[in-house]
């Protein structure tokens, strides 16, 4: 062979190994497009092999209902409707409508007569002005999703029924002329838009408004839960969307129904809470007076919880906001004070008070509780034997000097003197609680703040609880252990404080807080159900129930406190705490801010109702300490809470000898036996007219007056009442009051604080001062105490 052969064959060699690595290259790359698209892509593939195939129309679900305790609704979905549009099919129909309208102008032109054609984008003009105006969007969007390379485009969704009626009512019944029927009658001229249609959706309504509404939350457009109850039990209310799948032509068209099949929405299930609706208006309408009362600055909150299980029966902060309008600023002050920034500044102030008001401060705001903290303190000192009822503390001075800081003071500048364990506790006395934490020390101290569970989250069923900030252990001198001992520096949760209080008076349980008793599906099947949980005993039942008599003592103690309520066993404790930033020894009082709380529960001697209300940053210049700002109110709560939870009064022999007498019924009673029952009753009268009989009283039948109090017998109807001027009796002693309001023409029952104690005066009046009532008329006044040392 030649060289030149040998050559010629080396190079079709080279050439076949070429050619075959490419064919190589080739295949290797068809079968990993191959794999590609049959295995790893094969559901993209599929579903648009489906789109193309078949078509299909969603069948929403209904979000599952939210109820209280007694089965009223707190949330619950409605039908409402997207309004959607095909943009190639209204292209389609706008094209064919001015076809036809070029149609009508040539065939009037062959017959001689004349056609102005209907201008069709004048049409399409008032179409988007209409859906834009109806629909409250902009002109600019309907023109866009007009031009949309799509089949379906959302223009809005959660439509009321009569809107989405409205806009289909307009869009098939549009009028481009008039024309003459058969019969000889003008008629509309009108065509319609099969490409502008609805499809039905759910919305979410809160019937309740603003009810608990840091606790229920609220869902977004999609129907998705944002906030609370609503995100955190998302899963369960959401449901399941069914769909009717049905088959395509050739040609995009859908097929008969034979060939369509549809899967059924499965609604989303239902959550029964704790809360009692009855329970959340006492608190929640008292919330609201004491921060407009005490001008509270950084909103105010309160639990009420059963103190045996951790049911939260009510739970508010205030000021709160309308579910049905969660994105409107519902405080009018802050909207005020947004209405006042730039464009730029308002974006931003705007957000932060939108996520502020949306907040449960009762879960995810940390406080110094103060003083309510003792009872923590106190229930160490008793478990570990540290203390006893009969100690002595000694707070002559009312300064301690710890570690060589600056001097600590008690809450009474001139200190409490010596004082056993149940006056320290009522006097609220600082020194009395640094000498028991420094009787624990550190180590014992924080091993029980972290067995009441104040290093933890409780655990509670709602979204957003934060963790405590506190001083460790390895931290902790003599100093921290001191002013930790009576509730300064560390900092917890209003959701933590309740909890930890409770298990000090429940018999030492830590109980875990809930507000979701069970979870029930469409058919009324229970799927879950929440059982009480002990977390762990932290206290023995004896402590216990020491702390039980002694903060009943603290409501009871000279006469009764401000919490205190006739026929009721009660205990509480009050707060009054430097926010951080303060300081505790010295600094400058109009730099500091305080925060005001109250904890109590009843009965006092078998706790079932425990509760807690702080108040942040009330204006001190009216008043900042819990036992004035927060206490009161409290007292107002459990007034209407203990009957409604089929607790009644009864009334000690010394109650028993200061309670009103209602007034009876005398109308129609002849005057001699009218004054014979009022006689009987210790009650005095006076007789207006001439007749024999009663004609009418004042005050009517039922009120409470108190003993010795006024009835005016009218024998005859009268023209003119007997009327009196309300005077102003805030701020006076009861001998002062009593002198005024006699004077006056006016019978008064009390409330609060024992009207014996010495240092008591009015806070409150049920009348107005000023203004005229009926002679003898009731009026109810507010004893409080003047506690400034108790905090």
């Amino acid at each position: 062979m030649s060289n030149r052969d040998e050559t010629t064959a080396q190079m079709k060699t080279r050439m076949n190994v070429w050619v075959l690595g490419a064919m190589m290259v080739l295949a290797l790359a068809v079968i990993i497009n191959l794999f590609k698209v049959s295995i790893i892509q094969n559901k993209e593939y599929q579903e648009m092999a489906n789109n193309n195939h078949f078509g299909s129309i969603t069948i929403p679900a209904n979000r599952g209902s939210i109820y209280d305790a007694n089965g009223k609704i707190l949330a619950q979905s409605a039908t409402v409707y997207k309004i959607y549009i095909d943009p190639v099919l209204f292209r389609k129909e706008l094209s064919g409508y001015a076809q036809k309208e070029t149609d009508r102008m040539a065939d009037a032109a062959k017959n001689g007569e004349s056609y102005t054609p209907v201008d069709m984008n004048a049409k399409k003009d008032e179409l988007v002005q209409f859906l834009a105006r109806t629909l409250d969007i902009k002109e600019e969007t309907v023109r866009e999703a007009m031009e949309k390379n799509t089949q379906y485009y959302v223009l809005k969704t959660q439509v009321e029924k009569p809107t989405a009626d409205q806009i289909l009512e307009y869009v098939n019944n549009i009028v481009v002329g008039q024309e003459v029927n058969k019969a000889g009658e003008i008629k509309d001229r009108t065509i319609s838009f099969a490409s502008i249609t609805t499809e039905s959706d759910t919305k979410r309504y809160y019937p309740q408004n603003s009810m608990a509404a840091s606790v229920i939350g609220f869902t977004n457009s999609d129907g998705d839960g944002l906030y609370g109850l609503e995100a955190l039990y998302d899963d369960y209310l959401h449901g399941t969307d069914g769909k009717t799948i049905s088959a395509k032509d050739v040609n995009g068209n859908e097929m008969p129904y034979r060939y369509s099949k549809t899967y059924d929405a499965q609604d989303g299930n239902s959550l029964y809470l704790t809360i009692d609706t009855t329970l959340q208006t006492y608190l929640e309408s008292n919330l609201a007076e004491m921060v407009t009362k005490c001008q509270v600055n950084n909103r105010a909150c309160g639990i009420i919880m059963n103190a045996k299980t951790g049911a939260v029966l009510a739970m508010a902060t205030y000021p709160g906001f309308d579910l049905n309008e969660p994105y409107v600023i519902a405080d009018p002050a802050v909207q005020e004070y947004l209405d006042t920034l730039s464009e730029g500044e308002y974006k931003t102030a705007y957000v932060e008070a939108r996520e502020k008001q949306w907040k449960n401060k009762a879960i995810t705001e940390l406080y110094q509780p103060g003083s309510v903290f003792k009872v923590i303190t106190a229930s160490a000192g008793f478990e570990e034997s540290v203390i006893k009822l009969t100690d002595t503390f000694n707070c002559t001075g009312g300064v301690v000097v710890v570690d060589g800081v600056p001097p600590i003071h008690c809450s009474k500048r001139t200190g409490h003197g010596v004082q056993d364990f149940t006056t320290a506790l009522t006097n609220s006395c600082n020194p009395a609680f640094m000498e028991i934490g420094k009787r624990l020390g550190a180590t014992k101290f924080f091993q029980y703040f972290s067995a009441f569970g104040l290093t933890e989250k409780t655990g509670i069923d709602l979204p957003g609880e934060v963790p405590s900030y506190y001083k460790d252990l390895e931290d902790m001198g003599p100093v921290d252990l001191a002013v930790c001992s009576f509730g300064q520096t560390n900092i917890v949760t209003p959701i933590e404080m309740i909890t930890a209080y409770a298990a000090a008076i429940n018999g030492g349980y830590l109980m875990k807080p809930y507000v979701v008793s069970k979870i029930v599906d469409t058919d009324g099947n229970v799927i879950k159900t929440t059982e009480p949980e002990i977390r762990r005993q932290v206290v023995s039942e004896e402590t216990s129930a020491i702390m039980r008599k002694a903060l009943e003592d603290v409501v009871n103690n000279k006469g009764g406190s401000n919490a205190y309520i006739k026929g009721y066993r009660i205990g509480g404790k009050s707060g009054t705490s430097q926010k951080i930033g303060g300081s505790i020894s010295s600094g400058d009082e109009d730099d500091m801010q305080y925060v005001a709380s109250y904890a109590c529960f009843a009965p006092a001697d078998d706790p079932e109702i425990i509760m807690l209300i702080m108040a942040d940053e009330p204006n001190k210049a009216i008043t900042y300490y819990g036992s004035t700002v927060v206490v009161p109110y409290a007292r107002k709560v459990l007034e209407k809470v203990l009957p409604y939870m089929g607790y009644y009064p009864e009334y000690t022999e010394e109650e028993q000898a200061k309670l009103g007498v209602k007034v009876p019924f005398l109308e129609d009673e002849s005057v001699e036996t009218a004054k014979s029952k009022l006689d009987s009753l210790g009650l005095k009268y006076e007789i207006v007219g001439e007749g024999e009989n009663v004609y009418s009283q004042t005050p009517i039948t039922g009120m409470q007056v108190p003993k010795g109090g006024t009835v005016i017998l009218y024998s005859e109807p009268i023209e003119t009442e007997n009327t009196v001027d309300v005077p102003n009796v805030v701020g006076m002693k009861l001998s002062q009051a009593n002198a005024l309001l006699t004077s006056h023409g006016l019978n008064y029952v009390t409330a609060g604080a024992s009207a014996d104690r010495s240092d008591v005066t009015i806070v409150s009046q049920s009348l107005e001062p000023g203004s005229t009532v009926a002679k003898w008329s009731v009026m109810e006044i507010e004893f409080a105490v003047n506690d400034h040392q108790t905090g």
